[in-house]
């Protein structure tokens, strides 16, 4: 996280929060709250005379429906926006949204000029206008693009208003580089994901205001503190047994709750236990929440062969004994699919190594028909922002022989363990809580430099601590 921290609730940075018109987060039930939370962003997004207005979200929070909504609702007043995404898949599935909601609603999909640059899907709404030029969209009254796309847009009108989405993921010289096309604008982003990609170092720009590395938010808070910030305070994809714990671990500053109560989900499975550690972890996993499979302490390669098998075996189970699940959203239990079932690890090698360990279970005969191969293997990265019924954790920190920054940063770990609605199972060699007592953090100390809290090394141990209470040993 590289935003400073700020006061739980509606808030400046300049002080603490004023009294609400709204729901309290933490007295209301969780709909209650989410509703108080969101007409206070619209109506400040609305009415508010603040250039910005930014809003904190956690994991499953929403943060897609607010933005359909508010983009609608701004657009209903007669007020041309634009929509700023991070990635031609958020923007195709912003546009998507935005259509199914309200067909009417003109929508421009502004794109560049390679061949399929956006998804097709997109010509099946009769309100959604696709156009590698601007000039072709300038009246409708939204258009959605990529950042990168915006940056190349020229207009001596800018727009009365822009939704930013994914903000904490977007680098302040991306923000500096469209600010010039729109009046006001909605930042909306989750401070706890993984940080802003660059390229390069920037160890040059560090403790400077206008860091280009730094995010959006950051930048933008750092020279506008008075802007009016808000936070959601419901994730409606964590279960009750996982948002304690991503809350307390990685959102101390922003607090937040489950949507849903013990009981309003479950996981089972049709087919009985084989004892195996991995049978046992699984239904551990169905039964909290969580599951811990751990492989022996050793210090290995990066793409640690009996853990990837390990991995891969945990995939298997899941998907042969007939897993159902059931949620809130409907009376009927529905099949653990493939589709809804997740890998993620650190790095490309290890998802790559995954992928193969899958594909070979999968030229059994008796798993040939469990779908092994559709299962989402990838890393943090390219998790980002998705959701899934079960997902299966390759540690970031097991077999290591030291804890890197890389494999320290909050974000990484945070991802990987807030992709699911039922269950989370992590595979990790013993010894980690060891690793980190022996590699402190010696990251240089730079002025200027916001401190991150909490810290990976913090946010590790608090996770691997609850964890031990659902840890089954890997035997063979």
């Amino acid at each position: 996280m590289s935003a400073p921290p700020r006061p739980a609730g509606t808030a400046s940075a300049s002080g603490p929060a004023a009294p609400s018109r709204y729901p309290s987060a933490e007295a209301a039930s969780p709909a209650e709250a989410a509703a108080g939370a969101t007409e206070a962003i619209l109506h400040d997004a609305l009415h508010s005379a603040s250039r910005g207005v930014v809003v904190d979200s956690p994991p499953g929070a929403g943060k897609s429906t607010l933005v359909v909504r508010a983009a609608r609702e701004l657009a209903a007043t007669g007020r041309p926006l634009i929509v700023i995404a991070q990635t031609n898949a958020q923007v195709d599935d912003l546009v998507g949204r935005l259509a199914d909601a309200d067909p009417e609603l003109p929508v421009g999909r502004l794109h560049s000029s390679e061949p399929r640059p956006y998804d097709p899907a997109l010509d099946e709404y009769a309100a959604v206008v696709t156009s590698a030029k601007i000039a072709d969209l300038r009246e409708l009254p939204v258009v959605v693009s990529t950042a990168a796309k915006w940056s190349w847009v020229k207009t001596e009108t800018p727009w009365p208003h822009a939704i930013v989405d994914e903000a904490y993921q977007m680098r302040s010289d991306a923000l500096l580089a469209v600010a010039g096309l729109f009046e006001k604008a909605l930042f909306v982003g989750d401070p706890g994901q993984l940080d802003p990609f660059s390229q390069v170092g920037a160890e040059q720009w560090a403790g400077l205001t206008y860091d280009p590395s730094a995010s959006a938010v950051t930048t933008l808070l750092s020279h506008n503190p008075g802007l009016p910030q808000h936070r959601l305070p419901v994730s409606w994809r964590l279960p009750s047994s996982a948002a304690p714990l991503v809350s307390a671990a990685f959102y101390p500053y922003t607090p937040f709750r489950s949507g849903t109560g013990p009981g309003d989900r479950s996981l089972t499975f049709g087919a009985p236990s084989d004892g195996t550690p991995v049978d046992r972890v699984v239904d551990e996993a169905a039964a909290s929440g969580w599951g811990l499979l751990e492989l022996p302490s050793r210090t290995t390669p990066r793409t640690d062969p009996e853990a990837v098998d390990a991995v891969a075996q945990v995939v298997r189970s899941l998907l042969t004994r007939r897993g159902a699940t059931t949620d809130e959203r409907s009376d009927a239990s529905a099949p653990l699919t493939a589709d809804r079932v997740a890998v993620g690890t650190a790095h490309r090698d290890q998802a790559a190594a995954v992928r193969a360990a899958l594909a070979a279970l999968a030229a059994d005969e008796d798993t040939a028909d469990a779908g092994l191969t559709a299962v989402a293997v990838d890393t943090a990265n390219r998790l980002q922002g998705r959701e899934f019924d079960v997902t299966v954790v390759l540690h970031p920190l097991s077999g290591r022989p030291d804890a890197t920054a890389f494999h320290l940063e909050t974000g990484r770990l945070c991802v990987l363990a807030s992709r699911h609605r039922h269950a989370c199972i992590v595979v990790c060699r013993a010894g980690v809580p060891e690793l980190l007592d022996e590699h402190p953090s010696t990251e240089p100390v730079q002025l200027g430099v916001t401190v991150k809290f909490p810290d990976g090394w913090e946010a590790n141990h608090a996770v691997l601590s609850h964890l031990a209470a659902h840890a089954v040993p890997w035997e063979r």
